[in-house]
């Protein structure tokens, strides 16, 4: 597929794994970061969770900033819970040799939601195709390997809208399907914001519709 190749500032929207119904995605519980020096070649690596692409500018921006005077800032990241929003950036390294193998890295974790930028301190000596393909491989597989894990769960919001006289038999079917209440209005029409388990959606609406309360999803 043409969307996953290591084309520099590309993005997809293209599964890059077989498409599956995930309930559960692993991603960072905070940053990390990592190190390789290869012939007098510095690469710091920084690892972050994510979950916006303005998320990833702005960490992107800060460390082209910070580290203004090296000589490239290369990074890939991965949207979503089937991973299906990721971009890779080359940053004016030879072409496939910078975000691919750091997106690389971010897949075979099996994370999402998550960034890694590559900053490279040009020590002198090039290190030709596969020596950069190996740097970056290995500075961003650093900074994941201590980076800490933790795993979240897949939700959907909805609203649901009853008249006031149906709160409790509302509260009840909140008990009963164990939904988080999100933001709740009482009024002559009632509205309760809700957050349901993607593997618990089917049951979730299934029951709303059986006691004829208003069920529609909403955007996060």
């Amino acid at each position: 597929m043409a969307a996953k190749k290591a084309n520099t500032d590309k993005k997809s929207k293209e599964l890059p794994q077989t498409e599956t119904c995930k309930d559960t995605y692993l991603t960072l519980a905070s940053p990390a970061q990592g190190l390789y020096k290869e012939k007098g070649s510095k690469f710091l690596a920084f690892a972050y969770p994510v979950e916006t692409e303005g998320q990833v500018k702005s960490h992107t921006e800060a460390l082209r900033k910070e580290y203004f005077d090296a000589r490239h800032h290369c990074y890939a990241y991965v949207l979503g819970a089937k991973q299906e929003i990721f971009r890779a950036n080359d940053d004016g390294e030879p072409s496939g040799t910078a975000g691919r193998p750091i997106h690389g890295q971010i897949l075979s974790a099996g994370l999402t939601n998550a960034l890694v930028v590559v900053v490279r301190y040009f020590g002198g000596i090039k290190l030709g195709t596969s020596g950069l393909i190996n740097a970056y491989k290995t500075a961003a597989a650093d900074a994941l390997q201590q980076a800490e894990k933790v795993e979240r769960i897949v939700m959907r919001q909805f609203v649901a809208r009853f008249p006031y006289e149906q709160m409790n038999l509302a509260m009840r079917l909140v008990k009963e399907l164990q939904l988080q209440v999100l933001r709740q209005e009482a009024d002559m029409e009632c509205r309760l914001w809700l957050a349901v388990r993607l593997s618990e959606v089917a049951r979730c609406q299934t029951r709303f519709k059986e006691e004829r309360i208003f069920l529609e999803e909403t955007e996060s």
